[in-house]
């Protein structure tokens, strides 16, 4: 057996230690940079909320017609919303709301469902380096 030190990254979580403090924080910054890349979401505008104040959506907005099926056909929406649920199960529970709302339509999204997951991306993408900070009581 062999004593490779102290955790710095366990399963893609970075993992931050501020012992005066008795503080841990866990951040997924290069997982969530990854998410970026992976959906072209890189140089996107940066979001102020998860999901934007009066942002309606319904079964209504599914998918309607064939061309609306073609265009969302390449759409990796499941795809997505996988992604940002890890994130949200690991670190980041402020995109929870903003994720439950989106993931209902994954059978047959349409375009504004795609515009919501979208948002939920763009303000990960400001927050990137965001973390979540945990007390340490011995």
């Amino acid at each position: 057996m062999k004593d490779l030190g102290e955790d710095v990254y366990i399963l893609g979580i970075k993992i931050y230690r501020g012992r005066s403090k008795r503080l841990k924080g866990l951040s997924q910054s290069t997982y969530i940079v990854k998410v970026l890349n992976r959906f072209s979401m890189q140089d996107s505008k940066r979001g102020f909320l998860p999901m934007n104040h009066g942002t309606q959506l319904s079964k209504t907005q599914c998918l309607s017609t064939t061309d609306e099926q073609r265009t969302m056909s390449r759409v990796p929406y499941a795809s997505a919303i996988g992604s940002i649920i890890n994130t949200m199960l690991c670190t980041r529970p402020d995109v929870s709301y903003a994720l439950s709302v989106t993931s209902r339509y994954q059978a047959n999204p349409g375009i504004r469902h795609w515009n919501a997951v979208k948002n939920i991306l763009k303000f990960l993408r400001r927050t990137k380096d965001m973390f979540l900070v945990y007390n340490v009581i011995t």
